[in-house]
């Protein structure tokens, strides 16, 4: 297979592109090439373009065409000065399927306590200025195009994504090194906050796996591998780590007092959501490889390799700014004890 992967650089991209390779299928990346990354030198071409550049775009890519196009730059902070629409008609006739990573984000984010969600459900009506917006904006032009022209599309909507790589940090690597040195571990809501988790590999399998599927053709599918509270999350990763976790309570009485930042984003109540996988399973035949416990026991793994327990400084990306921030946290969990 011919594979055009839009991003490529971090993450789920990267690890598209991983799985793209392991098959054996010819790979070219296209981004703006200013993020830095690991990208093999040999088997992958790389184009540079900007998303928000029309004709720099039409430039690159030329007359060529591909088996899949698959879209994990699709979002706001990369691609919002530019009209779905306009981005779209660069690739009619250009590839024979458009795989689009969306994002549970592309929900309707006032169905808190409905669950679980399924693809039908109400969408995200804030426009192209937000993240879930555009996402929303985006799946329904490509969806729009399948109807009227047969586009062939699919929309994938992950949940919670984590593995390696994973460049949003404030889930699984400060909460490993939390137990690992530890530190207080902030949880509101009595810990009730519920959430979809999925492994990376899983999605990215699953991504390739849809490619010339006419069952797959004009769907959208949520991607998961199951659902925790926040609190069943602390006590999975503290066994896989082999700590005791010192978890302070938040009382929602209090969660005002806190400065923003000294819990994890999907602690929050706007997380709680839990999405159905029965479609995948029903017209993909799609099983989840790694279960949360199972996942995040790799992820460890991969963790320690990269040396990731032995940093002394929060990280952070630059497009989505997610870190820690210990200090606050200590400071924070002191106050909530006194």
């Amino acid at each position: 297979m011919r594979a055009l992967v839009l991003g490529g650089s971090v993450f789920i991209g990267r690890q598209l592109v991983d799985t793209l390779l392991l098959r054996g299928d010819t790979v070219t990346v296209l981004n703006r090439g200013v993020t830095p990354t690991d990208l093999p030198a040999e088997g992958v071409e790389r184009l540079y373009a900007d998303r928000n550049d029309l004709a720099g775009m039409a430039a690159v890519l030329g007359d060529r065409t591909w088996d899949a196009v698959f879209d994990v730059s699709g979002y706001v902070m990369v691609a919002g000065r530019v009209p779905p629409e306009q981005h779209l008609d660069l690739f009619r006739d250009r590839c024979d399927h458009y795989v689009y990573v969306s994002s549970i984000m592309a929900y309707d984010q006032t169905m808190i306590g409905i669950a679980p969600w399924f693809e039908d459900y109400p969408t995200d009506r804030s426009g192209m200025q937000t993240y879930g917006g555009f996402k929303a904006v985006f799946e329904a032009e490509l969806l729009s195009r399948f109807e009227r022209q047969q586009f062939p599309a699919t929309v994938v909507r992950p949940a919670h994504v984590y593995g390696p790589r994973n460049n949003i940090f404030d889930m699984e690597t400060p909460m490993f090194l939390r137990l690992e040195q530890g530190r207080p571990i902030l949880l509101p809501h009595a810990g009730l906050v519920t959430a979809s988790y999925g492994h990376v590999e899983d999605l990215c399998e699953l991504m390739v796996s849809l490619v010339g599927n006419r069952k797959a053709m004009g769907e959208v599918f949520n991607v998961s591998a199951g659902a925790v509270t926040t609190r069943r999350y602390v006590e999975i990763l503290a066994r896989i780590v082999g700590k005791e976790p010192d978890i302070v309570e938040v009382p929602d009485d209090r969660l005002s007092q806190l400065p923003p930042g000294v819990f994890g984003h999907l602690f929050s109540w706007r997380h709680h959501a839990i999405v159905s996988i029965d479609k995948a399973r029903r017209l993909l035949d799609f099983e989840p490889r790694y279960d949360i416990r199972g996942g995040h026991q790799h992820t460890y793994k991969w963790y320690q390799h990269r040396g990731y327990d032995l940093v002394d400084r929060p990280l952070s990306d630059p497009v989505w700014r997610a870190s820690w921030n210990f200090d606050a946290e200590a400071a924070a969990a002191a106050m909530l004890r006194s």
